[in-house]
């Protein structure tokens, strides 16, 4: 017995946080069904699990990205600079995928609060207005106010300031940020319970209908990301590297998409890809330096899931979309998968910043995160694998290596 509860024990404190979140989802699904009744009494795992979001985002954004900002290096060598302007170009792309996938195959979710909005923007000029008056709003305000564009502003600018202060206070950001994102970390060893909650109390509420939302929204993702890998990137490293990059790609895909996928984590898989790049003869001085930093700001299929989860949100409140404010969410999705935090499900915890570009609500913005959770079983894995193995693809496609199959290790 004692053996079985330690077991028990070290599996909910060090398990596999897919596994718990599938079994959470699950018996969700199974008290739903079963005891109707019961089912809605647990619906304050759920609501407690949305309130630990939203108050730990706002500070997780702000933190973050101060810190991530004032440690970055002034001086790069020349030859990672076109590596970085691809990893942008890759992840506008890969945001515009995601929103042409949701115009073309439009996500709606069910939310609580769906009935309690805000008047929302009619035009992009609306858009603009609003995010020039939060973008001016007291730092402390926009953080207890879970005010995300105020918070990032406040950040950039704090962070591109604080590149010149001495290496202690740079390391000080960064024990801070690491801080922060223990507590994080803690929030979302949470979902397993809070995503029992949140799915047993909403399919009694609303019945069955409500995991075919969630299936939905999940293919949009899966497409958007598969498009990108195997369409997106092979044009964009073809472009550079002036010939078929087909071997490269699914080279890259195999080597490092594959385990990144298992690991859900691209710091984790930071040296797969380092061996990868040395097996493919590229040149050390620079993917030494690319592939850390793609590592956490690379992030094509955090862009994708940061503009599909937006626009399914948009698409729920009866938020009218046009292109100019799609084209400047593709922006804003940039900038927010820049920022992902290296915990799994990361890139959901930066949806609210672009869901304020609409007049989303904190409140209503964090019942996507949530949402986001409950598909995140697969949708994590097919991210971090897009993430990671890109990293590659675009280091050797401008340094051209010269084998597109690793030599034998």
């Amino acid at each position: 017995m004692t053996v079985s509860l330690r077991s028990l024990r070290h599996f909910i404190v060090h398990g596999s946080l897919v596994a718990q979140i599938a079994i959470g989802l699950v018996l969700g699904i199974l008290l739903a069904v079963i005891w109707p009744a019961g089912a809605l009494g647990v619906s304050l795992l759920g609501e407690m699990f949305i309130q630990a979001l939203k108050a730990v985002a706002p500070l997780l954004v702000f933190v973050l990205v101060i810190a991530s900002i004032a440690s970055m290096q002034r001086s790069n060598p020349t030859n990672v600079r076109p590596i970085f302007a691809l990893y942008v170009v890759g992840m506008l792309i890969a945001s515009l995928v995601g929103v042409t996938l949701s115009f073309l195959f439009p996500s709606t979710l069910v939310l609580k609060g769906a009935a309690d909005v805000s008047p929302p923007p009619q035009n992009v000029a609306d858009v603009l207005h609003g995010l020039a008056l939060s973008a001016v709003d007291n730092p402390v305000h926009a953080i207890a106010t879970a005010n995300f564009i105020g918070i990032l502003v406040w950040a950039v600018g704090l962070g591109l300031l604080l590149r010149h202060a001495s290496p202690t206070t740079r390391e000080v950001l960064q024990d801070i940020s690491k801080g922060v994102t223990g507590l994080v970390r803690i929030v979302v060893r949470l979902a397993p319970l809070g995503i029992f909650g949140l799915v047993a109390s909403t399919i009694a509420a609303t019945g069955l209908d409500t995991l075919l939302t969630y299936a939905h929204v999940l293919t949009v993702l899966v497409c958007g990301m598969l498009i990108v890998a195997l369409v997106v990137n092979p044009l964009i490293a073809g472009l550079v590297m002036r010939r078929n990059p087909y071997p490269l790609v699914l080279t890259c895909l195999r080597e490092s998409g594959v385990t990144a996928f298992f690991t859900r984590s691209s710091a984790a898989n930071i040296p797969v890809n380092l061996e990868l790049c040395r097996r493919l003869g590229l040149n050390e001085n620079t993917y030494s330096v690319s592939i850390p930093i793609g590592a956490a700001i690379n992030m094509s299929g955090a862009a994708i899931t940061i503009s599909v989860l937006t626009l399914a949100a948009a698409n729920t409140l009866n938020i009218q979309v046009d292109l100019l404010s799609a084209l400047l969410l593709c922006v804003v999705s940039v900038v927010c998968a820049c920022g992902v935090s290296g915990v799994a499900g990361g890139s959901l915890l930066l949806i609210p910043l672009a869901c304020s570009l609409f007049g989303i609500s904190p409140d209503q913005a964090m019942e996507v995160v949530a949402v986001g959770f409950v598909i995140s079983v697969l949708q994590d894995s097919v991210e971090t694998a897009l993430n990671s193995h890109t990293d590659v693809v675009f280091t050797a496609a401008v340094l051209d290596g010269d084998a597109a199959t690793p030599t034998p290790a």
